[in-house]
């Protein structure tokens, strides 16, 4: 290739700031440098990237053709030089504390990412309830937490990471199972098994069900999703959790999910840290590789 990332680099300064003395106090250039790389620029590729009108630059149709493509080529160059750097510097154990959710079917995924591009970096995981993830972040048990729903202790820091959603589930051979739609009469005579006071999945069904039904007939409380799971595919109970742990065992047609139209239990998986805490890149590179590898992706459900 006849042009250089310096070349770009002038060109998209110019085009945000429309004048090649500003461009050049970016750059940390001299001005006639900076005008020299943006002729050489439109010599190599032939074309006029900006009309002079006075002292401001105007992109013309070829200079607005290549502004995204010469902006992601920038960007890719950061992110390598970056890459390389982070690294080099970050390396050490976290203590990660997740909730069950996110631990089963998000966090696999992103210590892979970590172990592939920061290989010094060590994660020490553990798996508890949403509750317990922030008092061990609160307790310096955990250097960053992630949680299922929102928290609302003034001590902790929040930044949501994506979303999901819980559903009412049944076995295929429930009477409930048959009907398009399931009233909330209906639910309230059921057998229910539910995640235990102080999960995630817990004080998000709570909080949805407390102005819509009086009482529930709650059978069983288990902290173990898989228990929860079988008891409703081998008996006659109801169950809520969230769909990313039952998505395989409705396409399986172990269980259906129940279309109750009242219940929206929409909620968030979030990162937690302490408000208070000095910096910590380690789980400052946590977050951005998390966030990173969401983006692009549909929301979890």
């Amino acid at each position: 290739m006849r042009y250089s990332l310096k070349q770009l680099a002038v060109f998209d300064a110019v085009a945000d700031f429309g004048s090649v003395s500003m461009a050049a106090d970016k750059l940390a250039l001299t001005q006639s440098a900076t005008s020299m790389s943006l002729a050489q620029l439109e010599k190599m590729l032939g074309r006029p990237l900006f009309e002079r009108q006075g002292k401001q630059m105007a992109l013309t149709h070829w200079g607005m053709w290549l502004r995204p493509k010469a902006k992601t080529l920038l960007q890719d160059a950061q992110r390598i030089e970056m890459g390389f750097y982070d690294q080099h510097l970050l390396s050490g154990v976290i203590r990660l504390g997740a909730s069950q959710t996110p631990a089963e079917h998000l966090v696999p995924d992103l210590i892979s990412i970590i172990d592939s591009d920061f290989p010094e970096i060590r994660i020490e995981l553990g798996v508890r309830r949403t509750q317990a993830v922030i008092s061990g972040v609160l307790d310096y048990q955990y250097d960053l937490g992630i949680i299922e729903g929102r928290c609302d202790d003034n001590r902790i820091q929040q930044e949501v990471w994506c979303r999901d959603h819980l559903i009412v589930v049944a076995a295929a051979h429930h009477p409930y199972a048959k009907h398009s739609e399931v009233s909330l009469a209906q639910l309230e005579q059921a057998k229910w098994v539910l995640r235990e006071p102080g999960s995630g999945t817990r004080r998000t069904f709570d909080s949805c069900v407390h102005n819509l039904m009086t009482e529930l007939n709650v059978w069983r409380e288990y902290e173990h999703v898989p228990v929860l799971r079988s008891l409703v595919a081998q008996g006659s109970y109801l169950s809520c959790l969230p769909y990313l742990d039952v998505e395989k065992h409705i396409e399986s047609g172990h269980l259906v999910a129940l279309n109750v139209p009242e219940l929206k239990m929409e909620r968030t998986l979030s990162f937690v840290w302490r408000a208070d805490r000095a910096e910590n890149p380690l789980a400052d590179c946590i977050r951005r590789e998390g966030l990173r590898m969401m983006k692009g992706r549909p929301l979890v459900m």
